[in-house]
């Protein structure tokens, strides 16, 4: 309770005013039934006997059209207050999930699909604004509702009130059991909608992929499969839930049906005896009956609604309880920036399972001075990417120490150490926008003399340029209106914005021609002299005039030295030197 007061507090008026306007409410639909009783009783008697009834008549109609007027009012205040309470609640709640989201590690995010936290995110988070909606409008208003039309049924006619004792506790247990048979079944059918969102994510963001492998069909089923799942899911919840209205009704009915057999005989007593229960009590005892079972339907339709938000409360509490692993709390040198650019591996061990025995990286020792041109080159999967994405944090080493500039990076601030990194991944991706936008995520208060100055060194601006509406030229999502080749070099671009005293470059360059990657590294060199210059590559032309080449195998270094010195002593060097060339020419860009 103590989370979600949280989100209550900052609009304590709202979820106050909501209750006590949909007590008014409450309040008049006690006084209409009594009031009508009166115009039956009184009023009709009256005019009968006397004729001077239709003025009693009159001022009985004007009292229940205040009172009507009143509940009016109640009712769309009621309505109002709950709104904005909700609506709040739901928008602090989404935007703090977002936030905690935001600082996941990729371990985080490796727990939770990107489906799910959409899920979580959008429809989790209006299960349970819908249930605070709800539940502003019923608190106050179902069991006001349920006490105040059972005190005034029973002083009506103590008698026949005894039939409430046995149909209440009736219709509450029925409710009871259903709603427990249907809870577990709402937390299965937010597990598919998980993964019908996934399904449809990754099929639209790989949508052109599926087109060129004319693999169209086989997307069809695999999303006919995960919708089926959900429909299942779905219907197999609300199959408890609908079968619980129509039972609902029915004890209502046998209630109501009883209640007139019983007070139909009570008002013949009268009309022989004058003795009995008069009709306008009996028409208002009814209402109060309806009151009663209405009140409870809508309890009903409160736990209901509480069972499907608890699910969904439970996912949201899984995201907002996770422990980011990636902190820089306990940090001695927050304010340290990034000023020299040296990178050095102490004996470095990571796994991505930590219960796991297999270990990526196997005591890994590596000094790399400042200012130099590193490549890393290896087969795949032999933990290239691995151990750069140690450098700005990404993952944490197991074992060892990764440091920058003799400080252990995590010593420094996540910011100030990622702010002097610069980082193309291997998976290049582009944000909906402009070119500009994109390029000024490295930085964001960049001239657009040096947005092109940066493209150019980046090979970028000439295609750039050929476009259009040149740098202004809209991207979709994720670029896919651009070549593997061009998204590539506008990443690099990003990346060089940034100005950075470390740049990571991982297999950024394997979608361009030779020549465009001689000209990307004739850049580095000139206008980089003071970075960092870490190369991961497939291709052993993009590393072999580096001031220095690490060969990995295995998770392990098996050796370190430049072109020359590998090639005279490194059989992996050598080996990946003459299956790629062949004999050619070895070609330095």
């Amino acid at each position: 309770m103590k989370r979600w007061l949280h989100y209550i507090k900052p609009y304590w008026v709202y979820f106050l005013l909501g209750p006590l306007c949909m007590i008014v409410e409450v309040v008049g639909e006690m006084f209409l039934p009594k009031f009508l009783a009166q115009v039956i009783n009184e009023g009709v008697g009256m005019s009968g006997n006397t004729g001077n009834g239709n003025g009693y008549i009159t001022v009985i109609c004007i009292a229940m059209i205040g009172t009507a007027l009143l509940m009016m009012l109640g009712g769309v205040g009621g309505a109002y207050f709950g709104a904005k309470a909700s609506v709040n609640f739901g928008s602090d709640l989404r935007r703090d999930i977002y936030r905690k989201v935001q600082k996941f590690s990729f371990a985080n995010i490796d727990k939770f699909s990107a489906g799910s936290l959409v899920t979580r995110l959008t429809n989790d988070v209006t299960q349970l604004q819908n249930f605070v909606n709800m539940m502003l409008r019923m608190c106050l208003r179902s069991p006001g509702m349920l006490v105040g039309a059972v005190i005034m049924a029973v002083s009506l006619n103590p008698r026949l009130a005894i039939i409430l004792a046995f149909a209440i506790p009736l219709i509450l247990t029925t409710q009871f059991l259903i709603i427990r048979k249907g809870f577990p079944r709402f937390g299965k059918m937010q597990t598919k909608i998980d993964a019908l969102n996934s399904t449809v994510q990754e099929n639209l963001t790989n949508v052109r992929v599926v087109k060129s492998f004319v693999r169209e069909e086989f997307e069809n089923e695999k999303f006919s499969d995960a919708n089926g799942e959900l429909k299942r899911a779905g219907i197999d919840a609300m199959n408890v839930m609908i079968f619980m209205q129509p039972l609902m009704m029915l004890l209502m009915n046998l209630t109501t049906l009883v209640v007139l057999w019983l007070g139909g005989n009570q008002v013949i007593t009268f009309v022989q005896t004058g003795f009995g229960m008069e009709v306008g009590d009996l028409s208002a005892f009814l209402t109060y009956v309806n009151q009663i079972l209405f009140s409870l339907m809508m309890v009903t339709m409160l736990f209901m609604n509480a069972s499907r938000a608890l699910a969904s409360g439970r996912r949201i509490c899984e995201v907002l309880d996770e422990t980011v692993d990636l902190t820089d709390e306990n940090s001695t040198q927050k304010e340290r920036m990034v000023t020299e650019g040296t990178v050095t591996f102490k004996n470095v061990s990571f796994r991505y399972y930590k219960d796991s025995e297999e270990t990526v990286l196997n005591h890994i020792n590596l000094e790399i001075p400042s200012g130099s041109t590193v490549g890393i080159i290896g087969s795949t999967g032999c933990g290239k990417s691995t151990l750069v994405s140690l450098i700005p944090r990404l993952y944490d080493a197991d074992e060892g120490e990764v440091l920058v500039d003799g400080v252990n990076v995590k010593e420094y601030s996540l910011e100030n150490l990622r702010n002097g990194i610069g980082i193309v991944l291997q998976k290049n991706i582009l944000f909906s926008g402009t070119i500009e936008d994109n390029l000024r995520w490295g930085n964001q208060n960049a001239t657009d003399e040096e947005l092109q100055k940066n493209a150019e060194y980046a090979q970028a601006d000439l295609f750039i340029r050929n476009f259009t509406e040149g740098y202004q030229t809209e991207l979709g999502q994720g670029g896919v209106n651009v070549s593997g080749g061009q998204k590539q070099r506008l990443c690099i671009a990003r990346a060089l914005l940034k100005k950075p005293k470390i740049l990571i470059l991982d297999d950024s360059t394997s979608a361009v021609d030779t020549a465009t990657e001689a000209n990307l590294r004739k850049a580095f060199r000139t206008e980089l002299q003071d970075s960092t210059r870490i190369i991961i590559a497939q291709r052993i032309t993009s590393v072999m005039d580096a001031d220095m080449i690490v060969v990995m195998e295995d998770g392990r270094i098996t050796g370190v030295g430049n072109h020359k010195e590998l090639m005279a002593g490194n059989q992996e060097y050598q080996e990946i030197y003459y299956s790629q060339m062949d004999g050619k020419e070895e070609a330095h860009g």
